[in-house]
């Protein structure tokens, strides 16, 4: 296994659509996604997507540890999950706002909404068909790992980027988020 190198913002492969993976039970794309896990956990991410490390495929990776887990039905934690060719249904209209970060976005953070609850599929790596239907800071991963396969990064989808911070600046200034929310927006 080996730590891949992670695209910072800048680098186009970021803005980029992913292509999708002819042949997920390949053994070279098996490799890969161990690799990605190795890179993952070397950089203490939750999550990561392929174009962060310069491949344009249609996979990504994340795992939700249970201090990140919120008090939404649906939420919960899980061990690290794999995912090639996923696709993704946002269910509902409610949105919250929460703060994420990005391994190519080192030391910033920021608000975006996202929707509160999401079904998705994709095929394991082991070939089985993964279908789940997930809510709170499960959905935001997944939601977030599936945006770099579209070439998005997290800024764009903030609406006010005011919100985004260096993580040392916002740790010395936090800002309640529900607090914010609340307030009239102009």
């Amino acid at each position: 296994m080996a730590i891949l190198k992670i695209a910072r913002m800048g680098h186009p492969i970021l803005h980029q659509r992913a292509l999708p993976v002819e042949d997920p039970s390949a053994a070279a794309v098996s490799r890969f996604i161990s690799d990605m896990f190795e890179t993952m956990d070397d950089a203490h991410g939750v999550g990561l997507a392929a174009p962060q490390v310069h491949v344009g495929l249609r996979i990504l990776i994340f795992f939700v540890p249970e201090e990140r887990v919120t008090q939404v039905p649906g939420d919960g934690p899980i061990g690290l999950t794999a995912l090639i060719n996923p696709e993704i249904d946002l269910l509902g209209d409610e949105t919250n706002l929460g703060w994420e970060g990005c391994l190519s976005i080192p030391g910033l953070r920021g608000a975006v909404p996202r929707h509160t609850h999401i079904r998705y599929r994709g095929q394991a790596p082991d070939g089985t068909m993964v279908d789940r239907t997930v809510a709170g800071f499960h959905a935001r991963v997944v939601q977030h790992e599936f945006d770099h396969l579209n070439g998005i990064l997290y800024p764009e989808r903030m609406r006010d980027h005011r919100l985004l911070a260096f993580v040392e600046e916002s740790a010395r200034f936090p800002i309640d988020l529900a607090a914010y929310e609340a307030e009239p927006q102009t």
